[in-house]
């Protein structure tokens, strides 16, 4: 299936689950767009019909109709802005007040319904899937807050596996043998970590993982690893993975190495833009097949006594 046909799906798999196709909204005597309106006047309280039209994007004339069927219904009422004289506010009327109300217990009602076989662990999957599909289809709502880069929880490392894993696989195509590298390069990090010659962060940005990386010793004292670089998709383009690679120089030269190497595949373009500008150098390339794919490897370092 196409992506198209895939969105299409969901939207049709989830008209039918939450009954928008049903004539009136749950213990409501309103179809969904009248029912609208009245959430929004209820919600932000006496406003004009522009305002409520601006933030659903709805068209003028399909609005006031809507507006005409509910003052009809004794539901909402207008007056005239006192401060402008050619403009109306909406309210709601006591009978659209009730109307609500029943309204509102009606949806929470029928959405406790539909959770009610999901667990808890699955509720906060689904609230997260919700969130990062507005954040995807809208940029309004996509993150604007400074990320925060911590030291690594309980449950990150295997998180970090698995996004690792599940981004490659859906943007480069790589197998689920990646999985298998990565759990052991973190899993060797956790059992023997250094304290006094290794690092690690986790960037958080609005209280969500969005990506990390690992400061690792070598075999050689004097040369550390920058490792498992990745930003989630949804925090990209705010300059976060450049942040996570400052941190992990920093550290290195913090800790008294003389040089920070890395290894990447050619095919990974903006971790590489990062590195080229940071100002590694690329020692070495050679052509690997990994993954389920034919690769570039590439070892890049940087000299931290410049």
């Amino acid at each position: 299936m196409s992506t198209i046909d895939d969105v299409r799906d969901f939207n049709r798999f989830y008209t039918q689950k939450i009954r928008l196709l049903d004539r009136n909204l749950p213990a409501s005597p309103l179809p969904l767009p009248e029912a609208r309106i009245v959430y929004e006047v209820a919600k932000a309280g006496e406003q004009t019909a522009a305002d409520i039209g601006r933030r659903l994007d709805m068209d003028k004339a399909h609005l006031s109709r809507i507006v005409a069927r509910l003052r009809a219904a004794n539901l909402v009422v207008t007056r005239t802005d006192p401060d402008h004289a050619r403009r109306s506010l909406l309210s709601l009327t006591p009978e659209g007040h009730a109307v609500f109300a029943r309204m509102e217990a009606g949806t929470i009602a029928q959405l406790d319904g539909l959770l009610t076989e999901v667990d808890e662990q699955d509720r906060g999957r689904l609230v997260e899937a919700m969130r990062q599909i507005k954040q995807l289809l809208d940029a309004d709502v996509r993150p604007h807050s400074e990320p925060v880069l911590r030291t690594p929880r309980p449950g990150d490392i295997g998180w970090i596996v698995h996004r690792q894993a599940e981004l490659y696989h859906q943007e480069y195509d790589w197998d689920w043998t990646y999985e298998g590298l990565a759990a052991s390069i973190l899993g060797k990090f956790v059992a023997e970590f250094d304290a006094s010659r290794e690092d690690a962060w986790v960037a958080e940005l609005d209280g969500r993982i969005a990506g990390s990386i690992f400061l690792m010793k070598s075999e050689n004292p004097a040369t550390a690893k920058l490792r498992l670089l990745y930003v989630e998709p949804f925090a990209r383009g705010h300059g976060l993975g450049r942040t996570l690679v400052h941190a992990c120089i920093a550290r290195a030269k913090e800790l008294g190495y003389a040089s920070l190497t890395l290894w990447t595949n050619d095919i990974l373009t903006a971790a590489r833009r990062i590195y080229q500008a940071e100002g590694f150098r690329l020692e070495n390339e050679e052509a690997h097949h990994s993954f389920g794919k034919d690769l570039v490897g590439q070892t890049w370092t940087l000299d931290l006594r410049d």
